[in-house]
């Protein structure tokens, strides 16, 4: 029996903060969202917040996860679900009766699982295996997955408008005119925009610590790498306007003119 539906339901790629709680003290972190709000409502009033309790050694109890996110939505930007879960944060997000996003959840089980196995896999492999071994090029035949997974780098002729998101998954993504206010281009890998940056440019948006973000005139209203972010109101004067390049260091983003 075919009908027309009255609602269309589309999975897709959305842009939402994830607050990560290293210390559950409901006052400082309704304090320090209030001045990310203050600093840029453009960008973080009314915004939607994922709220991640997976960096706590214990799970907060019902009442305490209430009052942070009463204090976050005073502070002026919306809790819409939790992140990360384990079997106690699921339960939480059923008594508070808010969603779990398995994209949070997903990604932190990726990181736990892959970090043990590298020193046990490659240390071993030198003293063990004997050299006629070599010959049948081991090494390569376990690298060749790898790369036939990576993608060649993903380009944008036409502007990026307002409103618009452009999103390069697993590569990196060049923009060859502008990213306009209010619009956002996000890779996997690094972001290289040659033409005038005026929205958002999130580059190593899974994690990747190495990405980079190049622009050649910058006016941003955010970059972020590897979720590590500043906003247009935290950047020097000084480089409004001029060739940049941003980078990760020690945990710290870095913005620095390009010769």
């Amino acid at each position: 029996m075919d009908f027309e539906l009255a609602g269309e339901l589309k999975i897709g790629q959305v842009g939402i903060a994830n607050l990560r709680i290293r210390t559950l003290d409901v006052a400082k972190l309704t304090e320090e969202m209030r001045g990310r709000v203050q600093r840029a409502p453009k960008l973080f009033a009314r915004a939607a917040v994922v709220i991640d309790f997976g960096g706590l050694t214990r799970t907060p109890d019902e009442a305490t996860a209430r009052a942070l996110i009463d204090g976050l939505r005073q502070a002026g930007v919306l809790p819409v679900a939790l992140a990360y879960g384990t079997t106690e944060i699921e339960k939480l997000s059923e008594a508070l009766g808010l969603p779990l996003l398995a994209k949070f959840r997903a990604s932190y089980e990726r990181d736990e699982q892959a970090a043990p196995p590298a020193p046990s896999i490659r240390e071993p492999e030198p003293a063990t295996v004997p050299a006629p071994k070599v010959a049948k090029a081991a090494p390569a035949a376990a690298a060749a997955p790898a790369a036939s997974n990576v993608a060649p780098g993903m380009i944008q002729s036409a502007p990026v408008r307002s409103g618009q998101q452009i999103y390069a998954e697993n590569r990196d993504l060049t923009v060859l005119t502008t990213v306009g206010a209010g619009a956002e281009v996000i890779s996997d890998g690094s972001v290289h925009i040659y033409g005038p940056l005026r929205g958002r440019a999130l580059a190593g948006a899974k994690g990747n610590e190495q990405a980079r973000i190049f622009c050649r005139e910058f006016h941003a209203e955010l970059v972020a790498i590897a979720g590590h972010y500043k906003v247009m109101e935290e950047i020097p004067k000084e480089l409004r306007g001029k060739a940049v390049q941003i980078w990760l260091e020690d945990q710290q983003l870095k913005i620095a003119a390009l010769d």
